[in-house]
């Protein structure tokens, strides 16, 4: 037998050992996402809060409490996440927001939303006038305005 033949049934071997290992590790992180998900249902409440400001920063740059640092790994410090400063009642506090609404949060607006601790998860209704949301356009859109504008 020759060398590459060798060569060839190892890294095969090991493709099917880290595609079998990904699967039962993404098994385990989906039923772990469930569990979370189901723990922050519980805790959310219906809050009116009036946001500020939002941008995506790294943790240790956001201000947030110390405790929410230490609880962070490692891994994920130096990460940029969604995060919105907000007024609720008196006090002004920073949040973290769920990516799938970030683009959805309105600023400096009124808003009903669900907060989990110190986390927004959804956005429930607007005050005040609504400002019509900035359509992208596809690649194909872009094109035809480019030939249509050199016309």
């Amino acid at each position: 037998m020759q060398w590459y033949w060798i060569v060839l049934i190892v890294v095969t071997a090991l493709l099917v050992i880290a595609t079998i290992a990904l699967y039962f590790i993404g098994k385990k992180a989906e039923k772990r996402k469930v569990e979370q998900d189901k723990m922050v249902a519980e805790a959310s409440q219906n809050v009116s809060l009036l946001i500020i400001d939002k941008k995506k920063m790294k943790l240790k740059d956001a201000g947030l409490p110390p405790a929410v640092l230490a609880q962070t790994p490692w891994y994920l410090k130096g990460t940029k996440a969604p995060i919105v400063k907000v007024k609720i009642g008196p006090n002004i506090m920073t949040l973290l927001c769920a990516p799938e609404i970030y683009d959805t949060v309105p600023v400096k607006k009124e808003v009903k939303a669900v907060v989990s601790g110190l986390y927004l998860t959804q956005i429930k209704g607007t005050f005040g006038k609504k400002e019509a949301a900035p359509s992208k356009l596809s690649f194909m859109q872009k094109l035809r305005r480019k030939i249509s504008k050199s016309r």
